[in-house]
Parts: C-alpha cells; structure tokens; sequence
C-alpha cells in the first residue's frame, strides 16, 4: 500500500534521509524546508515529491503548505515533525533571550503547528503514526544548551499527550530521540560549544563518544530506519513512547 508521507525539514539533513527512505519504498511524499537553495535541489532529484519553502515557525507559510498537501492527498498517513535548531551554546546567564526565543520556536512552536494539523486530518480518517523528532537531550540534561534541551523535553510532553489525545482514534505518536548524528549540523553544533567550554573542537567530538555506550556516533540512515519500522505493519501497536537511536547514551556531560 502506498502511503502518504509528509517530512518538515525535508530537504537536507536527517528530514532528507527520512524522506529519501520513503520515497525508495514507493511512497508520496511531501516535504518543506526553509531553506529555499535545498528544497530547489531537493525538487530536481524528486520530481514527484511535493515541495514547499516554509518557515515551521511562520503560521500562515505552514498552513499554506500543510493545505496544499490536503488538497492533493485528501490525509496522510506519516507525519514527520522533525524541523528543529540546535541553538546557541553557552551559560545561561551569557545567551541572548532572542536565541533562546528562536530555538524554542522552531523546535516546538514548528512541531506544533504540525501536529495541529495532522491531528485534525488523521482523526478525519481514522488512522495515521506522527513522530516528533526529539533528542537524547530530551531524555537527560545538557550542559551549555539548556534552549535546546528545554525545546526538546517539551517535545516529550507533547509526544506522550498527543498519545493519549489522539490513540482512541487510531493515531499512533511516537518521539524519536537521536543522538549525535554525524554531518554538517553537528559540525557546527561542536563548534559552537568548544566555543562555549573554551576546548578544541577535537575534546568536544571525542566526549560524545565517551558518554556513549556503543562508543559510536549515529548515522541519519538511522533515525530513518526506525521511523520506517515505526510506520511499518511490525510496528502498529507502538505509541507513546521515546526511542532513543544512539548507542545508548550514558551522559551527554564532559
């Protein structure tokens, strides 16, 4: 059965795998992204996929795009809200209240706004999985990032809400937890708290090792294939619950 599969975030990064995994299995997907450059490439490597340029924090761009999606589907069956910002690192008595502002909102002002519309399609229908892209900071404390940690244990509680909200229409929502995921973003997340802790770079990389059962850093191949599992037939009685992908992380402390 092809499925209807939307991904916020789509076009580069994890979102891109996510919606690559789906797109290689046969089936719809409709992505956006803010970043007009990306989607534009995005568009051209997947001329059947839906895209859009949209801010997940800019209410009337959302909502041009989610109705658009509507439109051509009639519902969707995957609802991906992974849009998210690392944001800035430091103390907190040092971070400007305009970052702290905008990490917030994208991570969870952007799931909302999501979710808000998933919820409504998919009750209509009677069916669907949401799964809101957390993290391992939303499990336990990170030191010199406490906007995104907040952001991110926020989006737990709307995960384990939206469950209980939502399950007895025969909606499944799940959080899917990464851990340091290899590539770009990460590079520059690493940057910005040996920035912060005043270390290398080189000291900050190898301590997320460290904190890490598996000793392993984790791929964007990865969080895609849990979500697959999740959507998948094997995966139909699985909601409400936080899965961390990353090796088991022990400590995201130095």
């Amino acid at each position: 059965m092809t499925r209807r599969v939307l991904v916020t975030a789509g076009a580069a990064g994890i979102g891109k795998v996510i919606a690559e995994q789906f797109l290689s299995s046969g089936d719809q997907v409709a992505i956006c992204d803010a970043d007009a450059e990306a989607v534009a490439a995005f568009a051209a490597e997947h001329p059947e996929a839906i895209t859009a340029v949209a801010d997940v924090t800019n209410e009337a761009q959302m909502d041009a795009f989610l109705e658009s999606v509507e439109d051509a589907w009639g519902g969707v069956d995957v609802c991906c809200a992974n849009a998210g910002t690392g944001g800035p690192a430091g103390r907190i008595e040092d971070l400007a209240y305009d970052d702290w502002q905008r990490c917030i909102a994208t991570n969870v002002h952007g799931a909302y706004l999501t979710c808000r519309w998933a919820a409504r399609v998919m009750q209509a229908q009677k069916s669907g999985l949401i799964t809101i892209t957390s993290s391992t900071a939303g499990i336990a404390g990170y030191p010199f990032r406490s906007p995104y940690a907040a952001a991110k244990w926020a989006l737990i509680g709307l995960t384990k809400t939206l469950a209980m909200e939502l399950g007895p229409f025969g909606i499944r929502v799940n959080a899917i937890c990464p851990g340091a995921v290899e590539g770009d973003r990460m590079d520059r997340v690493l940057a910005k708290e040996a920035a912060a802790r005043g270390e290398s770079e080189d000291a900050i990389r190898a301590s997320y090792v460290t904190g890490v059962s598996m000793k392993t850093w984790v791929t964007a191949q990865d969080v895609a294939n849990s979500i697959a599992f999740l959507a998948s037939d094997a995966g139909d009685k699985i909601s409400g619950q936080v899965l961390a992908i990353d090796g088991h992380t022990e400590t995201l402390a130095p």
